[in-house]
């Protein structure tokens, strides 16, 4: 009499429980750490605008005409997860803003940054706390 060896059904729901428990906390932090690299774009390019918007004021007096192809302050091209704007370019004041383009999965977030190198965010999608004296790094809005 051969003696048989396998899984019994009830072993293997449990093992499938386990997994299905396993996937539903897994997933949703994984795709929260995905969108969280994805918003390192924003902050680099701001960072990275707010400098060359400076070196402009440095060589002109004034931030009216900066952002503008040809300057020492173009605003970035070619990015994937953001576009950039320039706002209230004036003698002494600009803004620039990072929109989240919504295909990439960024949609519903807006950074921007000043003169003062005043840092906002100024828009988050659903379930994100969005935080008016920086840019948020998390869903809770810490900075």
């Amino acid at each position: 009499m051969k003696k048989h060896a396998g899984f019994t059904l009830i072993e293997l729901m449990i093992t499938i429980a386990i997994i299905g428990i396993l996937a539903s906390i897994a997933l949703p932090a994984y795709r929260d750490y995905v969108t969280r690299g994805k918003l390192t774009e924003a902050y680099s390019q701001l960072a990275d605008m707010r400098v060359k918007m400076e070196q402009y004021f440095q060589d002109n007096r004034t931030y009216v005409g900066a952002c503008a192809v040809g300057t020492t302050a173009p605003l970035p091209s070619g990015m994937r997860y953001f576009t950039y704007a320039c706002s209230n370019l004036s003698a002494t004041t600009f803004t620039v803003t990072a929109t989240g383009v919504t295909a990439e999965g960024t949609g519903g977030f807006t950074f921007t940054i000043d003169q003062n190198n005043a840092k906002a965010t100024t828009a988050v999608p659903s379930g994100w706390t969005s935080n008016a004296s920086c840019w948020v790094r998390t869903k809770g809005g810490s900075c």
